[in-house]
């Protein structure tokens, strides 16, 4: 049955910016799959909710509250999973981003923070993890969360944006080093309907702005990312790596322009 190679029964998944959004539907496909996780993020109550729809699906999943924009802290999640499940297969990094400002406000200390909360942090999760994944699992699977940002030009992204696009030449750099026992991929969504666009989408005419310049006319749900990560984390994915998978709606320009004025 093609729908077994979709399954991930007896695997450990690290995901981190769990708490909600992307993470939290990520977490929850997995364990729906076969899988136990590590969740992290910063609000305890908002992974609290999410473990117990872990256990909903009948899956283990251990609460880490940290602050990820710590990259020792992130780190610390690959040890943490063979501890409390004794393996490792799978790491997702998630949590990331950065707040849209224009160019000439963007300080260089403002660049580098973005760089390492998106790129430094997930450097230092996988570099912990590969030698757990090695002992523990014999091979696995890394997925980033990369943006549609890192390849399409944005006023007031230069920060995000290039730091989006780092990880992306990342993954596919540390899929070549991590050949062939373990596959790095990432995901680089388009606009999705989480927390980080309830401002856009309440409004009627930002959101009718979005959605018309989105080929496919609607805006992405987390379970889109989070189908796209199954995939690329499971047997079904198994001859992919070193790629980006573009869950976006077709977009070829950025949906939405930022009120930024011509210099």
């Amino acid at each position: 049955m093609i729908l077994d190679r979709f399954r991930i029964d007896g695997q450990v998944a690290v995901v981190t910016g769990a708490g909600r959004g992307l993470g939290a539907a990520i977490a929850v496909a997995f364990a729906e799959a076969g899988a136990d996780v590590v969740i992290a993020a910063r609000t305890e109550s908002q992974l609290d909710e999410v473990a117990e729809r872990v256990a909903a699906a009948g899956k283990r999943a251990h609460t880490v509250a940290a602050d990820l924009s710590d990259p020792d802290a992130t780190a610390a999640l690959a040890a943490t999973a063979v501890d409390q499940f004794g393996r490792l297969d799978i790491v997702v990094n998630n949590v990331g981003g950065a707040m849209p400002c224009p160019l000439l406000d963007t300080t260089p200390d403002a660049l580098v923070q973005a760089f390492n909360f998106n790129v430094t942090n997930a450097h230092a999760l996988i570099r912990a993890a590969v030698p757990r994944i090695i002992d523990t699992a014999g091979g696995g699977s890394i997925v980033n969360i990369t943006s549609t940002m890192g390849r399409l030009p944005g006023r007031a992204f230069a920060a995000y944006g290039t730091a989006k696009a780092a990880l992306a030449h990342y993954t596919r750099l540390a899929a070549l080093d991590l050949n062939p026992r373990i596959r790095v991929n990432a995901i680089a969504p388009g606009s999705i309907l989480t927390s980080a666009l309830e401002i856009v989408a309440s409004n009627d005419a930002m959101r009718t702005e979005l959605e018309a310049k989105t080929p496919l006319h609607t805006l992405g749900d987390p379970e889109d990312i989070a189908a796209a990560a199954l995939y690329l984390v499971s047997p079904a994915g198994r001859y992919v790596t070193g790629k980006v998978l573009e869950p976006d709606g077709g977009l070829i320009a950025p949906n939405l322009d930022l009120p930024i004025p011509d210099l």
